[in-house]
């Protein structure tokens, strides 16, 4: 809920602020709201708290503030939202000549440690895996999606767009072209080729009606299926199988990575695997999996 400020000065001068931006810079409404209420935040607690408002804050009164803010918890990206917000309001009296020093200088914001990504237990990826009906043919094509999505760790608009003639069962492999057309092959392994040989055997044909495509996962209407139909899927399964952690499209893919680290694959090897450019971006799984192995410490240690 985005927080109002109390009428007086700080509202005439935040408004005022506010269209500045979105007249100068075209921020989007979400951004300016959110600009709105960590302002109207800042000027509330200034009133309560200091008897001031934003035009006589001092640098004093914003690291009481960021203090308070601390306290209550508030999250470090949060935190550096508002920082911004409040250097281009200060720095936009300063041009006005409202104010003769900017109160956030030498602040520094805090430091944002890079999210890691939301995974899946191992337990939690088989109920998911065993979630759709094989008994029908989509059942049997969303298994296969899955297990494949989990076995390769590809991209789900990688997933959705494969073509038969990528996937050679013999060698076991999947030819995927990836982020700046860069091709790579990666294993399928024994499980999500039993289910790859079963749904072309069984299912595709039937999904197909006898229509012609290379499409090697048709959506109901025989054409390659959108990355949104296939995540409404999931997380549709996910309910079933009572997976409480959030989905989100690269989910599986998080796991893959995961649970590879976790049982011993070395980090370029699963970095050639996901397509990553970069061994930076592969290195956050590392992460990962080493705050699972704490929680599993704390859990089942007896001095944990």
């Amino acid at each position: 809920m985005t927080e109002q400020v109390t009428q007086g000065p700080s509202s005439t001068i935040i408004t005022t602020f506010l269209d500045s931006l979105w007249m100068e810079r075209g921020l989007s409404e979400n951004t300016l709201a959110a600009y709105g209420s960590d302002l109207a935040g800042f000027a509330n607690w200034l009133a309560s708290a200091k008897g001031k408002d934003l035009v006589q804050a001092a640098k004093e009164d914003v690291l009481a503030y960021l203090t308070y803010r601390l306290q209550q918890r508030r999250s470090p990206r949060s935190t550096a939202r508002f920082l911004s917000c409040i250097r281009r309001f200060y720095g936009y009296l300063l041009r006005q000549k409202r104010i003769l020093q900017d109160p956030t200088a030498l602040i520094e914001a805090p430091k944002l440690g890079r999210a890691l990504p939301k995974t899946l237990s191992e337990a939690d990826v088989v109920a998911l895996l065993q979630a759709p009906n094989t008994e029908t043919s989509l059942g049997l094509r969303d298994r296969t999606m899955l297990e494949v999505l989990y076995a390769t760790g590809l991209r789900v608009t990688e997933l959705v767009s494969l073509k038969m003639g990528q996937v050679n069962l013999r060698q076991g492999v999947v030819r995927v072209t990836g982020k700046g057309n860069k091709d790579r092959l990666v294993p399928l392994g024994e499980e999500a080729m039993q289910w790859l040989e079963n749904y072309v055997a069984n299912g595709r044909g039937e999904l197909m009606a006898g229509q012609h495509s290379e499409v090697l996962f048709p959506s109901n209407r025989r054409q390659a299926m959108t990355r949104q139909t296939f995540w409404h899927a999931i997380k549709r399964y996910a309910r079933q199988a009572e997976i409480n952690n959030p989905i989100s499209p690269h989910t599986l893919r998080h796991a893959f990575a995961t649970h590879l680290l976790n049982h011993g694959a070395d980090l370029r090897v699963v970095q050639m695997l996901l397509g990553h450019s970069d061994l930076s971006t592969t290195q956050i799984y590392t992460h990962v999996a080493r705050a699972r192995l704490k929680e599993l410490h704390a859990s089942h240690h007896p001095r944990g």
